[in-house]
């Protein structure tokens, strides 16, 4: 009886519901801190099962929640003229990649990407870069959203130049890669700060915490992954769209 009582108070304090202390005189209160206390010292599970509960509860929030942002930011995500892709045009599945420049699991991640395109003919991706890691994440993302307005096909070389430095870039390291890429004399736009911005707002939307963070078909893969795992999720959701 007192674990049961012990794990509802326990339950009520996690998970929100209101606990009316009024309702306790103060002998009361000191009781069912003592049943509290005895019943998690005594039993520690209640508290692990709890947590886990939460947890599970909380990633089913941002299920809905990505589900919801799925549907409603449908445009944003795949119909932006300003998101950089790559791929063929026709494609019947198209990934979105939310991605930082200076993010080493997205530096990993950028090439098994590119190799899908190549290897699978209907997939394409959508590049949404985001300044997750500070000022040079922000301007590398401009400068690539500035040469893909004004000359796509120069973006992937300038994309894949930046996604090559293995270390944190820096206003030299994206002016070389720039100049590398024959893309130096393109200015960087306020255009390009807009569609970043956008990029944030859709990410915030969409429950995107981290990068990478890649939506696929109608789920999203969080941080990175192998080739092999990735292409079992793609051939997952091709054959999905082929139906």
């Amino acid at each position: 009886m007192k674990k049961t009582l012990s794990a509802l108070v326990i339950s009520s304090l996690l998970f929100g519901a209101n606990v009316h202390a009024a309702a306790l005189n103060a002998a009361q209160e000191k009781e069912v801190r003592t049943l509290v206390r005895d019943t998690l010292i005594n039993n520690p599970e209640i508290l692990e099962e709890a947590i886990m509960a939460l947890q599970t509860k909380k990633a089913q929030e941002q299920q809905t929640q990505f589900r919801k942002a799925l549907e409603s930011e449908h445009d944003a995500l795949y119909n932006d003229a300003s998101s950089p892709r790559i791929g063929a045009k026709d494609a019947k599945l198209v990934l979105v990649s939310f991605t930082d420049y200076n993010c080493p699991y997205c530096k990993r991640f950028d090439p098994l990407l590119e190799k899908i395109t190549e290897q699978y003919p209907d997939v394409a991706v959508i590049i949404k870069p985001l300044p997750f890691k500070g000022e040079s994440s922000a301007k590398a993302s401009q400068a690539v959203l500035s040469v893909w307005k004004e000359d796509p096909k120069a973006f992937q070389a300038l994309h894949q130049r930046l996604m090559q430095k293995k270390t944190m870039l820096d206003n030299a390291s994206i002016e070389e890669a720039m100049k590398s890429t024959n893309t130096s004399n393109i200015k960087i736009t306020d255009d390009s700060l807009k569609a970043l911005q956008n990029n944030l707002e859709l990410s915030r939307k969409l429950g995107i915490q981290g990068t990478p963070a890649t939506v696929v078909g109608d789920t999203i893969l969080p941080g990175a992954v192998d080739y092999s795992q990735l292409e079992v999720i793609i051939k997952e959701q091709l054959a999905k769209v082929k139906k």
